[in-house]
């Protein structure tokens, strides 16, 4: 029997993946088995003048917060399947790390995704892209087809922070809100917030938007209590 932590027994373990967000809705990627774990870091830029005899050690100075990066391994293995081949899904995280189409004011974005493992909050609302994949294949048919590959990947924040988790600014009281940057849809908000991209119905109608297709980076949208987004969904 698995278990869900805490001694709790559960019916089925929660497979981890990478879903596409925004304009780059290409198909998920869901993990064949969980990563064993996974690195969260970021770090910030101070800066630090250092001591004189003469003088106190003055404050540190902050300049920016850089963005935070996962890494973590990913295992395919298609040695069950009569014709397997994992090909496929090594090349759609090597095809992540490439710009989509431009945007329009001509600049290349990369493909944003999002980490999901269940009802974990470790990296909720945060979006990345994929800075680097390593693939190492580790097994083949004796046609040369692989059928067994490691693949490291690293991730790189694309979220901005202060957006992620905004508090309510010139919104009506005890509402949350939150600033659409690029690459955001109500269903990826709608994720952030429930945990649920059904509820993306609810956020449209809750700040009276008829076309969810068309959103402007730097709207600022207000989020509906759960229990109102449920009547609403």
């Amino acid at each position: 029997m698995s278990r869900l932590g805490a001694g709790l027994p559960g019916k089925a373990m929660a497979k981890a993946s990478l879903a596409t967000i925004g304009s780059f809705l290409v198909g998920d990627l869901t993990f064949q088995y969980n990563p064993a774990e996974f690195s969260l870091s970021k770090d910030a830029d101070w800066t630090n003048p250092g001591a004189k005899l003469e003088r106190q050690w003055p404050k540190p100075t902050f300049n920016r917060s850089n963005p935070a990066k996962i890494r973590m391994e990913i295992l395919f293995d298609a040695f069950p399947e009569l014709f397997g081949d994992v090909t496929a899904d090594v090349q759609k995280l090597i095809n992540w790390t490439m710009p989509g189409p431009r945007d329009a004011s001509g600049i290349e974005r990369p493909p944003l995704l999002q980490f999901r493992w269940g009802a974990s909050q470790a990296v909720l609302g945060m979006s990345f892209y994929l800075e680097s994949v390593e693939a190492k294949y580790t097994l083949f048919r004796a046609d040369g087809t692989p059928i067994r590959a490691t693949c490291g990947i690293s991730l790189v924040e694309a979220t901005n922070p202060a957006h992620r988790q905004n508090p309510t600014s010139g919104g009506r009281a005890g509402l949350e809100s939150y600033i659409l940057t690029e690459g955001d849809t109500l269903h990826s908000v709608a994720w952030a917030r429930f945990g649920d991209p059904t509820y993306w119905r609810a956020i449209a109608e809750f700040n009276g938007i008829d076309d969810p297709l068309r959103l402007t980076p730097g709207t600022r949208l207000l989020i509906p209590p759960r229990r109102a987004a449920a009547a609403l969904a």
